[in-house]
């Protein structure tokens, strides 16, 4: 990958929100064993007001990631483990007659919780799978013709298998296109693999860990990140990649504006988790992997074989600033 400058930090102060940000990953850590980076993205994708998909392998800890994000951020969580009979009433609620009243009451849904871990999302079929989308787009459901907001702050954390494997349903680009960053974990080295198998289990570890943010917290921190400053050059190269996914002829369907938008946002929020001055090279490079790797369709004749090979060529196609 390019590099840019050596990085600037800002200056050592102990100011109280980055404070909260390390102990965020200290705490994050000690539960995901050495997905540092993963851990990082995670957090820049909840601080830029997105929504994260996590593909990988069962086993690989998709599930407690999403479990820890909601218990360390100190969020009300849910969890909805989707299934082929999974209905869309099953996510938002019903509304059911109440004969004493004469009138019918809604039943909230599972989906109106702060932190929704969307399990095996590809599992359900599409009439299931739309539930979620007025959800993640407008942060609100429409039942039985009235409109009701979700909480703030409000985030699907969904997890996939491969589209190889029996059961699964293809999230269809629109869905895709919800979720602002798309990860995998991988398997753990052999020292971190050793830990998971002679430590403490990681259920009962979650249990007893302290929350280290609160709600209002969390809203405060998404405000910082937005605030983070991005130079015009850094904006022309976010521009220049964005450019380069329409242009290539190794892609067939590049970065819309909403994608280039979800680039910028990311990589403000990387900076601001990565305690940076401001947005560097390094951030729009870090993330933008997991921003158009879900995005981007490779033409027909390309010879890249994953997402990550593509999304690594156009980051070489185009000169940093």
């Amino acid at each position: 990958m390019q590099r840019g400058s050596t990085l600037e930090k800002l200056p050592a102060r102990k100011d109280t929100q980055h404070a909260m940000l390390e102990n965020a990953r200290k705490a994050l850590g000690s539960i995901i064993l050495g997905k540092d980076r993963q851990i990082s993205l995670a957090l820049s994708c909840l601080l830029a007001r997105g929504h994260l998909l996590i593909e990988d392998l069962p086993g690989l800890g998709k599930t407690m990631l999403a479990q820890s994000l909601a218990a360390v951020l100190g969020l009300s969580f849910c969890r909805i483990q989707f299934t082929s009979d999974l209905l869309p009433a099953d996510i938002v609620g019903v509304s059911i007659f109440r004969k004493d009243s004469g009138e019918f009451e809604f039943q909230p849904g599972p989906i109106f919780s702060q932190l929704i871990l969307a399990d095996e999302v590809n599992r359900a079929t599409p009439k299931a799978q739309s539930a979620l989308l007025e959800a993640m787009e407008e942060q609100q459901v429409s039942v039985d013709g009235n409109t009701r907001p979700l909480p703030e702050p409000f985030f699907v954390v969904a997890t996939q298998n491969p589209a190889d494997q029996i059961g699964t349903f293809p999230l269809p680009e629109s869905q895709l296109d919800r979720f602002l960053m798309r990860l995998e974990l991988g398997y753990p080295d052999e020292a971190n693999e050793r830990e998971l198998i002679t430590g403490d289990d990681r259920r009962e570890m979650l249990r007893d860990i302290d929350a280290v943010a609160t709600p209002a917290a969390l809203l405060a921190l998404q405000q910082s990140a937005a605030r983070v400053r991005m130079s015009e050059p850094l904006v022309d190269y976010i521009q220049a990649l964005v450019r380069q996914t329409r242009e290539s002829p190794h892609v067939e369907i590049g970065l819309s504006p909403r994608g280039a938008q979800a680039l910028a946002a990311a990589a403000k929020a990387h900076a601001f988790v990565e305690q940076h001055s401001g947005v560097y090279p390094d951030d729009v490079q870090e993330v933008f992997a997991s921003i158009a790797g879900h995005r981007l369709k490779p033409a027909g004749n390309s010879n890249f074989r994953s997402a990550a090979e593509l999304c690594q060529h156009v980051l070489d196609s185009v000169d940093i600033p």
